[in-house]
């Protein structure tokens, strides 16, 4: 790669996130640690606000703007693909945003370019994908983590046994035709996990704010420990 196009390419890293480590800029973009450094004070000396520090992390400062991406062939082949892989098991409004999306890029592709996406062959196998119930637990759910609301859940858990919990929703994690919710339990006082197709209803709460020890940061890493 071209020293030019990698310095396009490390904007685009830092600009794509709320916070880029050296280290993990240098394995996206397969160069050395010391090289990133180097590349980061040379883009800050030619003026682009690259906040942060070695050791630390890095962010694009507010006010820069770079001209729209245009995708190539084998990114719109990409997407396509993950759209179909996944739309099944997305809730119903999360999915039609989705497709909304993609439709958006696809529309401002050259024709080679979106005729070679379009006839990507690759679709999902899944015979029914996620059921209506289910969909719409877990648009619950994500409608409550971005609202910061508690949820009351009523939960079947595997031995049949129904109980009410009252939780802090963190994260939706999908695991392969399965969803789970991560979340604080009041009850227990500690981080647990809930199937969404076994969450016979869920309902908003109060709102909550994250506190040490209870974030989804905590939770993270507690299970890569």
């Amino acid at each position: 790669m071209r020293r030019a196009d990698r310095l396009f390419q490390l904007v685009q890293l830092i600009r794509g996130r709320r916070l880029s480590t050296a280290a993990w800029l240098a394995q996206r973009l397969e160069v050395s640690v010391r090289s990133v450094y180097r590349d980061v004070a040379d883009l800050q000396h030619q003026g682009v606000p690259i906040e942060g520090e070695a050791g630390v992390g890095y962010r694009l400062g507010k006010g820069f703007e770079l001209p729209p991406l245009m995708f190539t062939q084998d990114e719109a082949k990409a997407l396509v693909a993950a759209m179909r892989l996944a739309q099944p098991w997305l809730d119903a409004a999360l999915a039609a945003q989705a497709d909304s999306a993609l439709g958006k890029v696809l529309s401002v592709l050259p024709p080679a370019a979106r005729a070679a996406a379009e006839s990507m062959a690759v679709y999902s196998a899944a015979p029914a994908g996620l059921p209506p119930a289910a969909q719409l637990t877990l648009q619950t759910l994500r409608e409550a983590i971005a609202g910061k609301r508690k949820l009351l859940l009523t939960y079947r858990d595997l031995k049949d046994k129904t109980s009410q919990r009252t939780v802090r929703p963190l994260a939706c994690l999908y695991w392969g035709q399965v969803w789970t919710l991560a979340a604080w339990c009041e009850q227990r006082r500690d981080f647990r996990s809930f199937r969404i197709d076994r969450i016979e209803a869920a309902s908003w709460e109060d709102g909550f704010r994250d506190e040490p020890g209870q974030a989804l940061g905590d939770f993270l890493r507690r299970v890569r420990s």
